[in-house]
């Protein structure tokens, strides 16, 4: 078993059995960040295909600051969003709640992915990056070149909005 520096190294030095060796060990993480982003199987795996391309056109770059896997989810987000042609949102509230209460009641999770697969695009991927992935505000005002503001009331809204879906009749 390959260290991450050794994996590197490897598909540094254009080893394809070293390439898929690191596609294997981060493709099912990467596809379902990218499906929960998109909503989309097609969109997600054209963005998997796309990212994968980048992470090894640009390993080199790679400055071990943080995990690879870390970084090959910056990569999968940007893909991801450009693949949406989101348009960035205004921002709603900067002074919107942080949280929401989602209460005691037990949620079928088959129920929650489609609930938030149904809420718009920005909601989504800010839900996304925040409650599943485990973004703080700054980073996703980073990555989507929105205000940490913007960031926060598209979370807010989209546990709102979300708490309706689930709590619907």
């Amino acid at each position: 078993m390959f260290t991450e520096a050794e994996l590197i190294q490897e598909c540094l030095r254009h080893d394809r059995s070293a390439q898929r060796r690191l596609y294997d060990r981060y493709k099912n993480a990467m596809y379902t960040l990218a499906y929960r982003i998109t909503g989309d199987f097609d969109d997600a795996s054209d963005v998997l295909q796309d990212a994968f391309v980048e992470v090894f056109r640009h390993l080199g770059q790679f400055r071990a600051e943080a995990t690879l896997g870390a970084w090959i989810k910056q990569i999968v987000v940007r893909q991801a969003t450009r693949r949406k042609r989101l348009v960035l949102w205004q921002a709603l509230d900067d002074t919107a709640e942080p949280g929401v209460d989602w209460g005691e009641t037990a949620i079928n999770v088959a129920h929650l992915e489609t609930a938030i697969l149904s809420l718009p695009d920005g909601f989504r991927t800010v839900f996304v990056l925040a409650e599943v992935e485990g973004y703080t505000h700054r980073e996703i005002a980073g990555l989507l070149g929105i205000s940490e503001g913007t960031s926060k009331s598209q979370l807010f809204y989209a546990k709102k909005k979300l708490r309706a879906l689930l709590t619907a009749p």
